[in-house]
């Protein structure tokens, strides 16, 4: 056994890493079985530790929140620039840009560190905020948007990255649920705050308040990431391999965008970028076999605990978002419930399953066998997704069903997240950090384009599909379905979301369940009010 592996020792207690140990990390390469070791246990108070986690959680909720306080504002921005054509760029443009960087940003903080990725994408994310709200067209805004979605697509895996630099894998999942809350705060405050900021103040409004939130993170965060242990390895980028990750990144994302609604799948367009995407993961597959030092190397992505986590995860990611998107369509039509109203039906899907994520969190820092909370969980999930599928429920036991479900769905989030990192080499976290929320993004994107196709077909002439980006319906585009059509519809969606599950459910029981690094009993440790 390495010394740099887990060791068990007595009940249940683990070896920590030394500091000497830690610095030497960052110049040794490590095997890619080498489970990741502890970070020193003496290397940081309780309250730094709240300190870094609090303002991880400022800096995510950021990231979180640019996806959804834009949707509510745009109908003025529109208004007010006069090019309602383009309007959908505003959301894509984010969307491609963070989807693209994550494996980017994940891999260089595992060769540049921590702190230097974390400055730049907020540095990105700042500038690009700035620009947004300065915007003096359509078209300045759009290349703003993009510039903010490097900032924010660097974001998610790098905080994600110093949790695991931080916490032991024992104790992460606990830390995992806090912030899935934040992804529940940004998904029901996000439309809410955008909409005020649009109607009553100005739509600019809702770009300027990132800049003091972000100060705010990175004045908290600066001054102890001296103190975090240190775990990245100096060593030459593979630049062509990055490039022809985030090529096919891109081409493939606009397809999925594009695709059924701007473009018939079988469009010569349509082709050519499927042509395209196959040719760059191709080169990509090719290119990485044959250098010594890939942009993501090969080998990582396999094994019997990373492809498992990464598509269980996925799969999750997926059937949420889908849902979240089509489901006002749902409720509007078969239930006559107004837009406002529909919003917050969606609030047992989004918030209970964060209940689920803290669920399976606490298990997995007292369990042994803590897969086992997340096969229970997305196993029920399976189950009610089908009485959904197939029984048509009043709106009081449809919304009941519904939190069942996303509370089991919520089980897969820290399982699969914290099985990923506990899997490969400390100075390989932030690459497979970044590759997870890459494929995440790439399923989301999936899940939505998948589902709208369904409902196309289904429904026929009695709807339109939603935004290139997938942020909503107009509560008019349908008008013409009825509550039995859309019933029958909707059999296909969530039929589509019981397929994700399952294949979660599978990914759960196949991965392997390795023992987590980290006290047996870890204390307790609260947040700070």
């Amino acid at each position: 056994m390495s010394k740099f592996e887990p060791h068990n020792s007595g009940a249940g207690e683990v070896r920590s890493l030394s500091a000497a140990d830690a610095r030497r990390l960052t110049d040794e390469v490590i095997e890619l079985d080498g489970a990741p070791p502890l970070a020193p246990g003496d290397a940081l108070t309780q309250g730094e530790v709240r300190t870094i986690l609090m303002s991880l959680m400022l800096t995510m909720f950021l990231a979180a929140l640019d996806q959804t306080i834009v949707a509510t504002a745009l109908p003025t921005i529109g208004g007010q620039f006069r090019d309602a054509a383009n309007l959908s760029w505003v959301i894509t443009a984010y969307l491609l840009a963070s989807t693209a960087v994550a494996p980017v940003f994940g891999t260089l903080s595992d060769i540049y560190g921590r702190k230097a990725m974390i400055v730049l994408a907020l540095s990105l994310f700042i500038a690009g905020s700035v620009m947004c709200a300065l915007a003096p067209n359509m078209t300045v805004l759009i290349i703003a948007r993009g510039v903010q979605g490097l900032g924010g697509g660097g974001i998610m895996p790098i905080v994600q990255t110093i949790i695991s630099d931080v916490v032991t894998p024992r104790e992460r999942g606990r830390y995992q649920s806090y912030f899935s809350g934040v992804w529940v705060a940004a998904g029901i405050g996000g439309p809410v705050l955008g909409g005020v900021f649009a109607e009553h103040l100005h739509w600019s409004l809702i770009f300027w308040i990132n800049v003091p939130l972000a100060l705010a993170g990175l004045g908290l965060l600066l001054p102890r990431m001296k103190r975090i242990p240190v775990f990245h390895r100096r060593r030459k980028v593979d630049w062509l391999g990055g490039v022809l990750l985030m090529a096919g990144a891109v081409i493939f994302t606009l397809l999925l965008t594009w695709g059924g609604t701007r473009l018939a799948w079988s469009s010569p367009e349509a082709l050519l970028m499927i042509g395209a995407t196959v040719l760059c993961a191709t080169g990509f597959v090719w290119h990485a076999g044959r250098v010594n030092e890939p942009f993501v190397p090969l080998p990582l992505l396999g094994g019997s605990v990373v492809p498992f986590g990464i598509l269980a995860g996925g799969c999750a990611v997926g059937a949420i978002v889908g849902l979240t998107v089509h489901l006002p369509i749902y409720y509007l039509v078969v239930y006559g419930l107004s837009a406002s109203e529909a919003g917050l039906a969606l609030i047992p899907l989004v918030a209970v399953s964060v209940l689920g994520a803290w669920t399976a969190g606490r298990a997995m820092a007292t369990l042994p066998r803590y897969k086992y909370v997340a096969i229970l969980g997305t196993g029920t999930a399976v189950v009610t997704g089908l009485v959904m599928m197939f029984v048509t429920l009043p709106l009081w036991a449809m919304l009941s069903v519904l939190s069942v479900f996303a509370f089991g769905l919520g089980t897969t989030f820290p399982v699969s997240v914290v099985s990923i990192q506990n899997a490969v080499a400390r100075p390989q976290v932030g690459t497979v950090t970044g590759a997870m929320n890459f494929f995440r993004a790439l399923m989301a994107s999936f899940a939505v384009a998948a589902m709208t196709a369904l409902l196309l077909m289904a429904l026929g002439q009695g709807m339109t599909p939603p935004d290139a980006a997938g942020h909503g319906i107009a509560a008019d585009a349908f008008h013409n379905a009825t509550a039995t059509q859309m019933i029958g519809a909707f059999r296909y969606v969530f039929g589509a979301a019981v397929a994700l599950l399952g294949v979660s459910f599978t990914c759960m029981l196949l991965m392997e369940e390795r023992p987590l690094a980290g006290p047996a009993t870890p204390p307790a440790v609260e947040m700070a009010e």
